[in-house]
């Protein structure tokens, strides 16, 4: 009866909140919704329902957090084009009575700037960049069932504009009895910038609720991930005067627009992400994912490449150590490089 909500679920998204246009540009600390973990970004860049105790994914899915990830931490390093750096450590322990925790430091750094006034004069170099400490909880209800939540910390230097804020992610899991599949409904980013770079002028956070499934084959170590983003908005696209679809015929100077199913499919598909993950003799993992929003989000005119919104990764599983590494395709020429440790320290104390 669970699995039937791989048919049931793109329906909800017809049903989702207000309908507005472009994502970007409308909230503060879009940092909060970079992709920090290798795995999650080979597989597509968002929000992922896997079960299997990997300290890095509870970062965007605070249901996940468990009493197997005592003693875990997790170090995740992104570097992406323009001199631009972010990622986190975390670590996790867990208590008999209140659950399991997680702390982690995210940050951003967006490099160093040259200031200039209104007529080009310069006034000194400045930099830029973000912080977020988050507290996360996890706690199995059932065998089956399990809650979390992260609560945010955040603080923004923009030059000499600063900004506090805090925000909560808050999310439920359902695993089968055999551990193949996972569903996952995560509310992210619900909070309120406190102290705002200008006085008076809030500014909202980048909320966003998403549906993340996963599913392990039985005869295959293949598993397939899939997650429905922004189910809080339906309409994704935007008008860009500068796309070539865009511009009026040069006879009749009418624009072409497109049909009624065509636009419904533009936007449908903007909302799902679809990852794929091989585990090799229990030690190696090979991944790939699409993201197909970052695509139209990204892609250049004139060009025919499909790799914007492509992903792919690998990770090693050697005993305690967890190394993963993703390469993620944002324009032709212009990639991101991740790269996440994790070390398992309860597996060490065994030893000894």
């Amino acid at each position: 009866m669970i699995k039937k909500i791989h048919y049931i679920l793109p329906c909800l998204i017809l049903l989702s909140g207000s309908l507005r246009g472009q994502i970007g540009g409308f909230n503060t600390y879009q940092f909060l919704g970079f992709t920090n973990s290798a795995r999650m970004a080979a597989l597509g860049g968002s929000s992922l329902a896997v079960n299997d105790h990997d300290l890095s994914l509870t970062q965007a899915n605070p249901s996940l957090i468990d009493a197997e990830m005592a003693n875990n931490m997790s170090l995740s390093y992104v570097n992406a084009p323009g001199g631009i750096n972010y990622g986190f450590v975390a670590y996790s322990h867990t208590f008999q009575k209140a659950g399991s925790f997680s702390g982690a430091l995210q940050y951003i750094n967006y490099g160093k700037f040259t200031g200039m006034d209104a007529s080009e004069n310069p006034t000194g170099d400045f930099t830029a960049s973000e912080y977020a400490l988050n507290i996360g909880w996890g706690r199995r209800l059932t065998p089956l069932f399990s809650i979390g939540a992260n609560g945010k910390l955040i603080y923004s230097q923009l030059e000499q504009y600063r900004s506090f804020g805090i925000a909560i992610d808050v999310a439920g899991s359902y695993t089968s009895k055999d551990q193949s599949f996972t569903a996952s409904l995560i509310a992210h980013n619900f909070g309120i910038e406190i102290s705002p770079y200008v006085s008076g002028q809030r500014t909202p956070l980048p909320f966003e609720l998403q549906i993340a499934l996963s599913e392990k084959l039985k005869h295959i170590p293949l598993r397939f991930t899939q997650t429905f983003t922004n189910l809080n908005r339906w309409d994704l696209t935007y008008f860009d005067p500068d796309d070539p679809d865009n511009q009026p015929d040069p006879i009749t100077g009418e624009v072409k627009e497109k049909t009624g199913a065509g636009q419904f499919a533009d936007n449908f598909l903007r909302h799902i992400v679809l990852g794929a993950e091989l585990t090799i003799a229990k030690v190696v993992q090979v991944r790939a994912g699409y993201n197909f929003q970052r695509h139209k989000e990204l892609k250049l005119y004139g060009s025919s490449s499909i790799s914007s919104g492509l992903s792919m990764g690998a990770g090693l599983r050697i005993k305690m150590f967890h190394l993963d590494y993703a390469l993620s395709f944002d324009i032709p020429g212009k990639t991101r490089n991740y790269l996440t440790l994790s070390v398992n320290f309860r597996e060490f104390t065994k030893k000894q």
